[in-house]
């Protein structure tokens, strides 16, 4: 197959395999998937670009994935075909007047914040600088604000699209409203290339934030007393608790008001002796700076349910069993599982408002594994078997409902975890807009 036609009509680079900078555009996060590694990978320079690609991939009979950051859990942003790198569209307009946001599809949240914090003011985003703004919108996007200020995609105001057939659209609630419905939770590379994000922002708020560490023995009343806070907790305050396969159980916490008010929420856990208790006042941009996640990267796996009402002690127990009884690999990130606080402005939108279904849901629950490229197939095997007990084990305690964003490509009954009752709606958006199935992968709808 030669690009060179491709690289004939278009403003970016095509870049093959051996050329500086197709690596970076085209390697996924997820180290699980990194064998798979495209034809050629084309930096687009503009929308004008990304339609070109379209019309020639489709001309071509050639297989074509938009990449914004490239953290796709299941690897869905590379292929062996084109791979269409967006980090060139990557502007940011911020108007301090009406606080509209408009960014270009490739941009990464690290960039975002840093223009938005001039203007002081912000909209529910990730807490990972490298995460772009076209997977996390599409799919959702729960940030560690959104109890207060809903998700990501409930700050969009309008999408540009490049469809199928290599036409630009713009979506809104007035202007193709059944795309822009799709567009709010029923991810990314189903429909279209979004090549621009309008967001309404909002000015930020002092925060306090906390971190509290305990070991291993407290993690079972640790967990429930903290589900019955979040419970029943104002919207300003959002909660995560972690179990770690290194022995640690683990609270951090954002409330968009005072660490008076946040250690007044957090008085039920005095008596829990945590060996570190960092609760302090902070501007938001601290704030964002100190829930910033890292990781080991390499390879990994997660899955997930939701539940409308906190763990039994039952459920909670079948966690810290399963977390102390983690394989083990070669990657420091090792194992383990978490509950996020969600409910509040997430549940202020009904099931069907957005293509984003769990509306009703009180608590994800998020468990992950993952093993360095050097582990044997043995070790890899035995984490993914671990991984698919303990989320079977948790059948009798959480839905069957999973976050799109921490996608499963393990998961059976996909349609129903991801989209619930939304799934037949994404489809007959997707007949109009890809009538071909341009778009395709694995778990496309």
């Amino acid at each position: 197959m030669t690009f060179d036609s491709l690289a004939a009509q278009a403003l970016g680079r095509v870049l093959r395999p051996g050329d500086e900078g197709f690596t970076s555009g085209s390697k996924p996060f997820n180290e699980r998937y990194a064998a798979t590694v495209p034809a050629a990978v084309l930096s687009a320079a503009s929308a004008e670009d990304v339609a070109t690609a379209i019309r020639w991939a489709r001309e071509k009979s050639v297989l074509l994935v938009a990449r914004g950051g490239g953290h796709s859990y299941a690897g869905t942003s590379v292929n062996t075909g084109l791979v269409l790198d967006l980090r060139g569209l990557s502007s940011v307009h911020v108007d301090p007047d009406t606080a509209l946001v408009t960014v270009g599809g490739g941009t990464r949240t690290g960039a975002l914040f840093a223009a938005l914090r001039p203007h002081d003011l912000a909209f529910p985003l990730g807490n990972s600088d490298e995460v772009a703004i076209g997977g996390l919108t599409l799919g959702g996007g729960v940030a560690a604000v959104s109890r207060a200020w809903g998700l990501t995609c409930d700050s969009l105001v309008s999408t540009d699209v490049v469809l199928a057939d290599g036409s630009m659209i713009t979506c809104s609630a007035t202007e193709n409203p059944d795309l822009f419905w799709a567009c709010r939770g029923g991810g990314g590379g189903n429909f279209g290339v979004n090549t621009s994000f309008t967001f309404q922002a909002r000015p930020v708020v002092d925060s306090a934030t906390c971190l509290l560490l305990w070991e291993w023995d407290h993690a079972v009343d640790v967990m429930l007393l903290v589900q019955e806070i979040q419970r029943t907790a104002p919207d300003a305050l959002s909660l995560r608790v972690g179990l770690t396969s290194g022995g640690v159980v683990s609270l951090i916490g954002w409330h968009l008001g005072s660490a008076d008010e946040l250690r007044t929420l957090l008085a039920p856990l005095n008596h829990t002796k945590p060996f570190r208790c960092d609760i302090e006042d902070r501007t938001y941009w601290e704030a964002v700076e100190y829930v910033h996640h890292e990781t080991a990267g390499g390879a990994f796996a997660g899955r997930t349910r939701t539940t409308s009402v906190p763990l039994p002690e039952e459920g909670v127990r079948t966690l810290v069993t399963a977390v102390s009884k983690w394989p083990g690999s070669g990657n420091p990130d090792g194992g383990g599982a978490a509950l996020f606080g969600w409910g509040g402005a997430i549940n202020a939108l009904g099931v069907t408002d957005t293509a984003f279904p769990h509306r009703e849901a009180m608590f994800l629950v998020s468990l992950d594994t993952s093993w360095a490229s050097s582990d044997s197939p043995q070790v890899v095997r035995d984490n993914l078997e671990w991984l698919t007990a303990l989320h079977e084990d948790m059948g009798p305690f959480a839905d069957n409902a999973s976050y799109l964003n921490f996608t499963d490509p393990d998961l059976v009954d996909w349609r129903q975890a991801y989209h619930g009752p939304n799934h037949a709606r994404l489809a007959e958006v997707k007949k109009r807009y890809d009538p071909d199935r341009f778009f395709t992968f694995s778990q496309a709808v």
